[in-house]
This record gives structure tokens, C-alpha cells and sequence, in this order.
């Protein structure tokens, strides 16, 4: 079919894939550059959520300090800021009943929430929905003449014979599940740009291609991941304080599984609650959404929520190596930003500011080489120097160990030695990490199964209810995006090695092992289920399954998450 396909071109000097948060701030920078050097430019964003924020999951409670730098007077321009973090706690949960508040004293300065009133690096941070700030950061790009196309899925880069990337073609609308044209087909169009910018968020499926054609990765740790399961509550106002931030660690985790947990009082008498986990976890019966489930009923969560209603769900791969992780960010024709390269800083919890500050950086130098009159097409080293400069890799910088540290030493001993290298100033030795998350698992002959308790309904609940939840949609009548390399694998090998542990990764019960006509065991993928996640991108143990974009508009269309 493809051979036969017409498509139609777009032209615009730069095209930007993802209406995230680097994306975004990238875009408004670009087009406030042109408007002062009276500067003619085109820029466009193509998103494959519904709606700007629709794919959009965050914790999140942000610092500003990136938004201050684009917009200094984000108050007036109604940002979507309104409730300042408070009050700090931070837990470590011993088992399902008892808890141990940490002294503020011996919490890590990385995870102190509560500051001055912006100014410099010690600002209020601010309790917020991450999928708002990035509906309202759109609204001022468009203000701005940035074109911003929600809907439309990114499928393929265009690279031409001289390897310089020259943009992007956007996924084709209506093809049927035996990969034929149905009625009102639409062939996608190719976006042409100087300068394309990728910034499709953690494992991105674009951007995964670009680091292994352009070996960006070289010299580098391979990334890390970690999983990170959302739900927001309607609480009683009783059990409510604004501003109040909530961290912990420790049970249900075992001492081989690494992650935390937080709970974040926003505004309307809503709760956010969460648990990270890494995707380096070794049991393969090990299911994150049911630890997520079962974590909640601890009296430190439970107090918060109970008598309240669930009423949104999600979940999405964080990528959360840090710097010794973080791929060359440039190639010709573009550039990595954001959360497609791994600029999140996990000792703080925190991305978005990172993810901005890359996109302002990136503007700022192709702005700078557009304006001296490049026709497009070079490796952007600007970028490089700019970036390596900023207070965003400052920080990266700072916490490199953070990670490692806690991958090789466990979570206490780990949180030991980052609080001692905080204290010290980053100056104790760098550690790696270079056992990718995909390979950690061990054989399910070497593991307990774990019964997980049955949801209550009223703390802890299912994942089909939970999907629901997750407002997902896919038309049914489309081509699976999630493909596999050896369809005959996750039975062969996967399900007598590891118990098949896609059925357990997985958020919302994607992959399942069913018995076909003749009692044998088959695998079955109900895609029109999938959130987007990637984790079965990250931790399939024999990387067999690719995640690819499926056709725009597809996929959760969450609220204000």
C-alpha cells in the first residue's frame, strides 16, 4: 500500500513533536525570539493525544523556576498555579500498619518542598496538574502563532540520503486491522522542517529510533525507568489541607524492589496519590498496579482517602537514569528535549522544570542559527554548550549517583550515601548502573509468586474499572501497535522462563494468557486497553515487544492529571 500512497507536504521552520511540557515552552520560546528580531517564523506541534493534556501524568508538584524565565508574569496570565506546597512529610513504611515519620533534618534537601517566594533557585513550588499547565502553556503558544495539531500521531522521521533529519510523517487515519484502507482513509502527511524537535516524553517511540540510528547512547548507561501509577480522589473536606505533600518508601516493597510512593493535597478538596517503582524489580510475579492497590490501605494513605471517591487513573514510564544515562542530545536536523532524552531529576521527583528549561535552551539555539540565516539540516553543537551551562544540568549534574546508588546499595543504605553526597556537594565517587531494566529479572523457578489481596472497592480496586477510569479509546478496527518481533515467543520462552510477566506489568491488562480452542496457552493483546505506559517496551526480558504510535486520537484522555 505504501508504494502507492500520495502524500501531502506541510513546510514550516520548525516542527516539534509532543504538546508536552519541553515541547511547549520550546515552542512559546521560538515564536517570542521571532517576535522581537521582527522575525518572520513557522512553527508547528503535533500531538497524538484527543486534546493538548489528554496523554498528560504527572505527580506533580512543580518548580517554576523554568515557567519564570519563559513568562515572568505567569500570575497575571492565569497559569494554572494556584495551590503552594505547604508542608513537607516524608515516610518510611515499615510494614502494613506501622510507619516512621523522618525528622525533617535527615530528609534529603532534594526532597525539601516548601520554600521562599520565587527567588532563584529556592522557590514555592506548587501542587498542580501537570495535563492543565500544558493546556494552558498550549493556549499561550497558540497566542503566540505557533500551529498546534492535536489528533495526529507521529509515525515515521524522515531522514534523507545524506542522514540529516528533515522531519516527520504523521501516522495514516483509518487503515483496518489487516492493514488495508477502509472507508474515509486518509494518508498521513509528511511535516518538513529546517529544525525538528522531539519531545514525545519517556520512551518515546521516535526518539528510541533516533538514539540507536545516530548512536546517541554511546558511552553512556543504559536508561533506567521506573513506572509511575496515578489516582486522583475527591476527599472529604475534613481530611483535606491544601498544600500538603506527602512522600514515603519502603513497604509493600520488598528490599530487591526500589521505589516510593507520594500523596499530594491539591486544590477542590482533591488528593493525587502515586507509586513509582522501578522497572529494574527482579520477581516476575511481581504486579505494580496491585502494590500500588495494596499500598493504599496503610494508615498513612488510608487517613487521607477513605470516605472518598476514585476519580481519574493512569500511569506512564518515567525515564530516571539522570545524567550518566542522558544520550548526546543533537543530530543533524534535530534535537532530543525533554523527557525523549531523560532530563527528569528523580532525587527531587521532579521533571517538568528540567523537561521546560531543555526546550528553552533548544529554542534558543535554533533560533539563534536561524536567525544567521541556516537553511537547516546541521548538528546544532550550540545546543550542547548552552545546555551543559544551564542550572537544569547543574542539577542533573549534582545527583548523578542518585540512581546507582540506590539500584546497588537498596533504599536505605542508597538514601544514605546521596544524603551524604548532597552534604558533601556531589563530590563522592560517580556510580553506574549498566544492567539495563530488561535484564534484571530473574527465572520465575527462582521467585515466590505473591497473592495479592483482593480489591476492596472502596481503597483498592481492579484494572478493568480502572481503565474505565483512564477514559481510553481506541478504534478497534486499526492495526495493533504493539508488535511483536517473534509472535510465538511470550509462549515458548517467556511463560515457562518468567510466568509470562506481561500479564503482571502491565497497567491495565494488555497482554493475558488465554487457552485457545484446543486448551493450549495463547497470547492475546488487548490493545484497545493501552494508556501508553511503554513499560512493556522497557521491561519485556527478551525485547520483543515495540511500541508504536497507534492512530492519533487514540489512548487515554485524561482530565486534569
Amino acid at each position: 500500500m505504501e508504494a502507492q500512497v500520495e502524500r501531502d507536504s506541510m513546510d514550516f521552520d520548525v516542527v516539534i513533536v509532543g504538546a508536552g511540557p519541553s515541547g511547549l515552552a520550546a515552542a512559546c520560546r521560538l515564536m517570542q525570539q521571532a517576535s522581537e528580531a521582527e522575525q518572520e517564523l513557522t512553527v508547528c506541534v503535533v500531538e497524538k493525544g484527543s486534546e493538548v493534556g489528554a496523554h498528560i501524568l504527572s505527580g506533580a508538584v512543580f518548580e517554576p523556576r523554568a515557567l519564570q524565565e519563559l513568562f515572568p508574569d505567569w500570575e497575571e496570565r492565569g497559569a494554572p498555579l494556584t495551590t503552594p506546597a505547604t508542608r513537607d512529610e516524608l515516610y518510611l513504611l515499615k510494614d502494613a500498619e506501622k510507619a516512621q515519620k523522618l525528622p525533617n533534618a535527615l530528609v534529603p534537601k532534594t526532597m525539601h518542598n516548601t520554600g521562599g517566594r520565587r527567588s532563584g533557585g529556592d522557590q514555592t513550588r506548587y501542587v498542580i496538574s501537570a495535563g492543565n499547565l500544558c493546556r494552558w502553556l498550549a493556549e499561550q503558544a497558540e497566542a503566540l502563532g505557533v500551529e498546534v495539531f492535536p489528533g495526529f500521531a507521529a509515525q515515521e522521521v524522515i531522514v534523507d540520503e545524506d542522514e540529516v533529519v528533515r522531519g516527520i510523517q504523521i501516522g495514516d487515519m483509518g487503515v483496518g486491522a489487516d492493514g488495508q484502507p477502509k472507508d474515509g482513509y486518509m494518508p498521513g502527511m509528511e511535516l518538513r522542517a529546517k529544525y525538528t524537535l522531539f519531545a514525545e516524553g519517556a520512551r518515546g517511540h521516535l526518539g528510541k529510533r533516533l538514539i540507536d540510528r545516530f548512536k546517541l547512547d554511546e558511552g553512556k548507561d543504559p536508561q533506567h525507568y521506573g513506572i509511575g501509577l496515578k489516582e486522583l480522589w475527591d476527599v472529604p473536606a475534613d481530611q483535606h489541607e491544601p498544600g500538603l505533600v506527602l512522600h514515603g518508601s519502603g513497604w509493600p516493597l520488598d528490599k530487591h524492589t526500589h521505589g516510593g510512593w507520594f500523596l499530594y493535597h491539591a486544590e477542590n478538596t482533591q488528593v493525587v496519590v502515586g507509586l513509582i517503582m522501578d522497572l529494574s524489580y527482579q520477581n516476575p510475579y511481581l504486579s505494580p498496579f496491585d502494590e500500588f492497590q495494596r499500598m493504599k490501605h496503610h494508615p498513612v494513605l488510608k487517613q487521607y482517602l477513605e470516605g472518598g471517591s476514585r476519580v481519574a487513573y493512569g500511569a506512564r514510564a518515567i525515564a530516571k537514569g539522570g545524567l550518566n544515562c542522558l544520550p548526546k542530545m543533537t543530530f543533524p536536523g534535530g534535537l532530543l528535549i525533554g523527557c525523549d532524552a531523560g532530563t527528569l531529576n528523580f532525587a527531587k521527583i521532579k521533571g517538568l522544570h528540567t523537561a521546560m528549561k531543555s526546550g528553552l535552551v533548544a529554542a534558543e539555539a535554533v533560533f539563534e542559527a536561524l536567525a544567521s540565516g541556516d537553511e537547516g539540516g546541521n548538528e546544532l553543537t550550540a545546543f550542547t554548550q548552552k545546555w551543559e551551562a544551564s542550572w537544569a544540568y547543574r542539577e542533573l549534574d549534582a545527583t548523578r549517583s542518585f540512581g546507582p546508588a540506590i539500584h546497588k546499595y537498596g533504599t536505605m543504605v542508597g538514601g544514605g550515601y546521596n544524603f551524604l553526597d548532597q552534604l558533601v556537594g556531589g563530590k563522592l565517587p560517580t556510580l553506574h548502573d549498566t544492567t539495563p531494566d530488561h535484564a534484571t529479572l530473574k527465572k520465575a523457578a527462582e521467585c515466590e509468586a505473591i497473592d495479592y489481596p483482593k480489591p476492596d472497592g472502596k481503597l483498592s480496586f481492579d484494572k478493568p474499572s480502572s481503565v474505565f477510569l483512564s477514559n481510553t479509546n481506541h478504534e478497534e478496527d486499526q492495526p495493533c501497535h504493539l508488535k511483536l518481533t517473534d509472535p510465538e515467543l511470550p509462549i515458548r520462552d517467556n511463560l515457562p522462563n518468567y510466568a509470562e510477566p506481561a500479564q503482571r506489568y502491565c497497567p491495565v491488562g494488555v497482554y493475558e494468557v488465554v487457552e485457545d480452542d484446543a486448551g493450549k496457552p495463547k497470547f492475546q493483546i488487548n490493545f484497545q486497553n493501552c494508556i501508553h505506559c511503554k513499560t512493556c517496551d522497557i521491561k519485556d526480558p527478551a525485547q520483543n515487544i515495540t511500541w508504536v504510535a497507534p492512530e492519533g486520537g487514540g489512548g487515554p484522555n485524561y482530565p486534569n492529571m
